[in-house]
């Protein structure tokens, strides 16, 4: 897992004018997590491009006045309208302590139904995951060499190591479908067979 780093100044008032002045001096407002005292803190809002607008997983390295923690990004809140990032929140990573984190997928191999003009349509692009620190994949690898026309892989197939999927197991991460001009194709040969 990649690290980043955010450097943060600790937040002295908790109030909504604060929040808001900090706001519109692009900082953006946080709590840290998880550890034994709750940290509120505040970050200048371009630290936080990579970590938010990135399929990639991070570990952050939260530098808050010279106090390092190492943490993974559980929840981020934006405005309704304009999708300005409103506030962070943290959980500190304990060794030992299993943590819930959505991991992207990553496909591996090549569908035999693609091969034949299916179209691989991703229904999850991520699954929730729970696993101890060291043990947080950077992707969860989901095999799709078996996968025909019509077929879809569920969470169920996934093979894991040293860490649990907590999606659904039943619910699909791909499906091959079967495009139109296919169907047409295929409805053509079953009437052609029947004369």
């Amino acid at each position: 897992m990649k690290t980043l780093e955010i450097i943060g100044f600790k937040r002295a008032n908790l109030g909504k004018q604060q929040a808001k002045d900090l706001r519109n001096e692009s900082y953006v407002p946080g709590v840290l997590y998880g550890g034994g005292d709750q940290v509120h803190f505040y970050a200048p809002a371009i630290l936080f491009r990579d970590l938010i607008y990135s399929p990639e997983v991070y570990e952050v390295d939260l530098n808050i006045e010279g106090t390092h923690y190492r943490a993974i990004l559980q929840d981020a809140q934006f405005h309704p309208v304009n999708d300005m990032l409103l506030h962070v929140d943290f959980l500190e990573l304990q060794e030992g302590k299993p943590v819930k984190m959505d991991i992207p997928v990553k496909f591996v191999g090549t569908s035999p139904g693609v091969i034949l003009g299916g179209k691989l349509a991703v229904k999850l692009r991520s699954l929730k995951v729970k696993a101890l620190p060291a043990n947080l994949p950077d992707y969860v690898e989901v095999d799709i060499s078996d996968l025909e026309l019509g077929k879809s892989i569920k969470v169920s197939k996934v093979q894991t190591q040293n860490y649990e999927v907590l999606t659904n197991p039943n619910s699909p991460i791909a499906t091959v479908t079967i495009p139109r001009a296919l169907k047409s194709a295929q409805a053509e040969e079953a009437r052609g067979g029947k004369k």
